[in-house]
């Protein structure tokens, strides 16, 4: 899943200037480089020349955007400080500070609504009150991972508190990183032992959207030491030694929808996306008053969110960096049109006129308060107005991004399954979230 959001004041229309060439950086070589060489209009600027565009990794944002000098009118991928939202220490720091304000300012009842992220402890710093809590429910499973490595590097489960004692003991680390100062922060989670399990995925047709990632190997506690189990990151998955690359193990959420609704039913799994839905809204708000709102910048967020055997979605981390890099055919057309429609919303040839509710696969989701669409009901003489979120529902696409049959996985096994979803985010929160 994504979300996209933009810096203050990029909502209103600036483009006004008819810009015919739109000068562009890019960092990165993966699809994005393609959707910025095609778009129209639009010039790459080697070495040191002067852009108007940049989309740049976090690397190149950490050692350059304070000694920049912008104009008003150009953009930029990343907003300075995005690891509010990123990292995953600061991630659950700011939405647990959230919600003790909200249990403060508007109860208990309206904080329950941020119990969306597992229990969760930063170590070092926090590992005593870490075992306090570890003793309190003995036997239950727990993950490890690094605050700033991504792609399931460094991330590993355990059961007991030894584990921890042989991680910090670690004999690898030089004399240096043995000082507890130096040791790397890491986030212990409470693992989700009962994740949503699918049986014989169902065949359909492809469409864009987010994904659904499944490990290719069959769920169990019974072997928390099994990458391929517990990590759906295709980075993992690719190097199982019965991966198909021909299946992969992906869906898009329109094929997740249509199963879940035909297991599950139509109100079930309305009420499922709502609350996906309220994790992104909250999460958000949970950072913007951290995040330095700069009209430069707009950000594409991953999100990584878990649904449980409840069909209780758990939210796993925010990417700041989604992967751009396809891992078949119809992962590229997905990404490319989500990129595409991602520079149509940044708008830097002036096209939009601010009161857009929908651009390409994106809806607006979030304007300083929830936005909603009125669907008309001509029969009955009548309109009323819904929320304009469309996660994982059809809609009619152009012919060049139509898709063939789903990927068939003939596999037995129940699969776990994690779901990948983009939001773009603009004037840091008006917040659009692809609608498929």
């Amino acid at each position: 899943m994504s979300v996209l959001v933009l810096g203050v004041q990029q909502s209103k229309r600036h483009g006004s200037l008819g810009r015919s060439c739109i000068r562009y950086r890019c960092g990165l070589t993966n699809t994005i480089q393609d959707v910025l060489n095609q778009r129209p209009g639009w010039v790459e600027v080697k070495d040191d020349g002067e852009w108007d565009f940049n989309w740049c990794d976090v690397g190149w944002l950490r050692e350059n955007f304070d000694h920049s000098y912008m104009e008003e009118h150009v953009r930029i991928s990343h907003f300075r400080n995005h690891y509010e939202l990123t990292r995953k220490n600061l991630m659950v720091k700011n939405l647990k500070r959230y919600r003790k304000t909200l249990e403060r300012e508007a109860g208990r009842l309206e904080a329950a609504r941020c119990d969306f992220f597992p229990c969760t402890f930063v170590l070092p710093s926090e590992y005593h009150i870490f075992v306090e809590e570890f003793k309190r429910s003995p036997g239950s499973t727990w993950i490890m991972k690094p605050v700033a490595r991504s792609q399931g590097k460094g991330i590993f489960l355990f059961r007991k508190l030894k584990d921890i004692i042989d991680w910090r003991k670690d004999g690898s680390r030089s004399e240096e990183q043995k000082d507890e100062a130096q040791v790397e922060s890491y986030v212990a989670q409470r693992y989700i032992e009962n994740p949503y399990l699918i049986y014989i995925p169902l065949k359909a047709w492809l469409y864009r959207d987010g994904f659904a990632r499944f490990s290719n190997t069959r769920f169990s506690l019974s072997s928390i030491d099994d990458q391929y189990v517990h990590l759906t990151n295709v980075a993992v998955q690719k190097t199982a030694p019965d991966y198909d690359p021909e299946k992969g193990c992906k869906w898009q959420m329109q094929q997740l929808r249509q199963y879940l609704t035909a297991k599950h039913g139509f109100e079930t799994v309305q009420t499922l996306f709502k609350e996906i839905d309220n994790i992104f809204i909250r999460s958000l708000i949970s950072v913007q008053k951290t995040i330095i709102n700069d009209k430069h910048c707009f950000e594409l967020y991953g999100y990584d969110i878990l649904l449980d055997q409840d069909l209780k979605p758990w939210l796993i981390e925010v990417n700041a960096s989604p992967s751009l890099t396809a891992s078949s055919q119809e992962d590229y057309e997905l990404k490319y049109g989500l990129l595409e429609d991602t520079l149509h919303i940044v708008d830097m040839e002036g096209r939009l006129t601010g009161k857009e509710k929908r651009v390409g696969g994106f809806d607006l989701m979030w304007n300083d308060g929830p936005v909603y669409t009125d669907v008309g009901l001509e029969a009955l003489g009548s309109s009323c107005l819904v929320e304009n979120t469309l996660l994982g529902q059809c809609l009619t696409l152009p012919k060049w991004r139509s898709y063939s049959k789903w990927p068939i996985v003939h596999s037995m096994s129940l699969f776990l399954c994690l779901v990948e979803l983009f939001l773009y985010c603009k004037s840091f929160f008006e917040c659009h979230t692809v609608k498929q």
